[in-house]
């Protein structure tokens, strides 16, 4: 299948039962008693309700009481909110006006880059606006002419205080935006912006804008580049890499469905009452993504369908994808990104890239395209990290819709093959009640183990109406890990560990990090559907040191943002801690391009960088509690 020999496929297939064998043997006891309460309570369940004779009162089952050798002390990570206080008066829009359009649910992206080179990561939010169609009069608040524009870039001044410079550089336009992809696509030392968004009708050119960095501000490319999308795309996250490593970013974009106001009204969605409901996917028909190849004299050439990334619905001969999040990682080691799709109600693309500049999906020979039953979920928000004690293994989760929890996939030392371990690690059980769209890897304590964070929030204000068990705002997660030694890897770190100013519910959509006071821990933005984000400052003192790695390309061999390079920190006990430069992960944003890696209290032996070009540089690693920067040498 896909195009793969049948020795590839046997050999798949065994490599796969070494890994579940593997995983189920660490896991034994954890997910043997997980699995067996959740298997128990619905055939319990099933057999009573087939009963068609009085039945006697069910007394209370007293179930086995869990326990874990070794169990873990839980860390204080407290977060404190400095939304307002750092100068951050952006609220999103979404256009909602009661038709219940699908697009409202979305919510926007933000992306943290450094946009005057200063050092200081600044922020860069994405909202929509009001439809076009929208009847309110102009003075309206959410208008599209007097409400802000859909952009807002915010300046950094080094210690966490933000200024509005968004007129100042030329970013207030309005478009219905989705999400952002920063990137020096043309090499000069100036992150460039490219903005996702909704087409409002089928006519003229797509809804997508490039603005590329003159220094002091930003003009619009897009049509001289090319990327503006077709009319009618609904693009969503997006991403800049090198895909073809000749040494500049090309462009991936996803879309989401085949989306009209007139489609979406006609579809008779109502919740429990008779209100009317916003959509499922399910309705709509999937699109295509889209592939730009950079080359060079800001000109990019479409080769979606030469590079084998548009794949058919086998069973309607339609497009397939119905894309939210997007990941680029080396899952083979063989020097090229391959990419990472996570699809909404189909199953997820996982392409492998052939270095010839052609792609080979194979999410379901890898095992990442269904869930254990063989089923799609509602993807959203994707990352992908090295967080086990093997560097070579890669982690990837996925946050879905609610009641189907995350997905944690764990391939292979340095293979494509995966097994979801989310019930067995304890993230699965935690995660299945809560609608997670943005989620990332990214060590809170420094410890030197990789936590995981999720932004929740439902689509529906009136859910709690139709489902008792869920809420329209809900709390943010961060799970901890706990490291290799704990039956539990990861654990969902209560309010006492955390404080009340995370655990606040929002209707979480993007989520992403960066360090915004230089003090080496890293600090988290989510935005919300139609409200205000919420920054949270990283108030941790464990005490942990930990070293920041930014690289710089040399422009020829490497694009300048060193996107796909990776750095491999030894430390003096061996372990060897792994990370690749990729800014795109989460949900429809990008995080900041330096590495941070979290040492715990061990020593820092050796700093490795192996360049795209697998060329590999050793970096004198001496100090810690510090930034270091690293240039390609020529």
């Amino acid at each position: 299948m896909f195009g793969v020999s049948n020795e590839e496929v046997e050999e798949a297939e065994e490599e796969r039962d070494d890994a579940v064998i593997g995983a189920a043997v660490r896991y034994s006891l954890i997910a043997i008693t997980v699995i067996a309460i959740v298997v128990a309570s619905p055939i319990a369940y099933f057999k009573l309700t087939r009963q068609k004779t009085e039945v006697a009162e069910v007394k209370p089952v007293d179930l086995p009481e869990v326990r874990f050798e070794n169990a873990p002390e839980l860390p204080a990570i407290p977060w404190a909110d400095i939304t307002e206080t750092s100068g951050i008066e952006f609220v999103h829009i979404n256009g909602a006006s009661g038709e219940k359009l699908l697009p409202e649910t979305m919510g926007g992206g933000s992306a943290f880059f450094d946009y005057n080179g200063d050092g200081f990561p600044d922020i860069l939010f994405v909202a929509s606006k009001r439809w076009d169609h929208d009847p309110k009069p102009s003075t309206d608040t959410n208008d599209s002419v007097t409400a802000p524009s859909s952009l807002r870039l915010y300046k950094n001044d080094g210690t966490g205080k933000f200024t509005d410079v968004t007129s100042d550089v030329g970013l207030d336009v309005v478009m219905y935006g989705q999400g952002c992809a920063v990137g020096d696509f043309d090499n000069d030392g100036k992150p460039d912006i490219f903005v996702s968004g909704v087409s409002e009708t089928t006519a003229g050119t797509g809804p997508n804008r490039l603005f590329r960095n003159l220094g002091e501000s930003f003009v619009d490319v897009t049509q001289e580049a090319g990327l503006s999308g077709g009319p009618g795309d609904w693009s969503t996250s997006c991403g800049w890499f090198d895909y073809d490593n000749d040494g500049d970013l090309d462009l991936w974009v996803c879309n989401y469905v085949q989306w009209s106001r007139e489609f979406d009204l006609a579809q008779n969605f109502r919740l429990t009452g008779g209100q009317r409901a916003y959509g499922r996917p399910q309705a709509f028909g999937g699109m295509f993504p889209r592939l730009y190849r950079n080359d060079g004299g800001l000109k990019f050439t479409d080769v979606s369908e030469e590079a084998g990334i548009r794949v058919i619905a086998p069973t309607t001969g339609t497009p397939l994808a119905k894309s939210l999040g997007i990941v680029f990682h080396d899952f083979d080691q063989d020097g090229y990104m391959d990419v990472m799709v996570a699809n909404d109600t189909v199953q997820n693309n996982l392409f492998r890239n052939m270095g010839n500049g052609t792609f080979r999906e194979m999410a379901t020979l890898a095992g990442v395209a269904f869930d254990s039953d063989g089923n799609a979920r509602g993807a959203m928000g994707i990352d992908v990290a090295c967080a086990r004690q093997d560097n070579r293994c890669a982690c990837v989760a996925i946050g879905n819709f609610s009641n189907e929890m995350t997905a944690f996939y764990v391939s292979s030392p340095g293979g494509m093959v995966f097994t979801d371990q989310a019930v067995a690690n304890g993230l699965g059980p935690s995660t299945r009640l809560f609608l997670t769209f943005g989620v990332f890897f990214f060590d809170a304590d420094l410890d030197g183990w990789d936590d995981i964070f999720h932004a929740n929030g439902h689509l529906e204000e009136d859910i709690a109406k139709a489902q008792s068990s869920q809420t329209y705002a809900q709390s943010p997660q961060l799970f901890w890990n706990a490291g290799p030694e704990s039956a539990t890897e990861f654990v969902a770190l209560p309010i006492e560990s955390t404080g009340k100013d995370l655990a606040a519910p929002m209707v979480g959509r993007g989520a992403t990090y960066a360090d915004i006071d230089g003090d080496g821990d890293l600090d988290v933005l989510i935005t919300a559907s139609g409200a205000q984000p919420r920054l949270l400052r990283n108030d941790q003192q464990l005490g942990n040191q930990w070293i920041r790695v930014r690289l710089v390309g040399n422009g020829t061999t490497c694009n300048r943002d060193a996107i796909g390079s990776r750095v491999e920190v030894k430390l003096k006990s061996g372990r060897i801690l792994s990370k690749f430069v990729n800014p795109t992960r989460s949900y429809l944003s990008q995080v900041e391009l330096p590495l941070t890696f979290g040492l715990g209290n061990e020593a820092l032996e050796s700093i490795k960088v192996i360049w795209p070009n697998r060329s590999e540089q050793i970096v004198d690693a001496a100090e810690v509690n510090r930034l270091l920067e690293v240039r390609q040498l020529p």
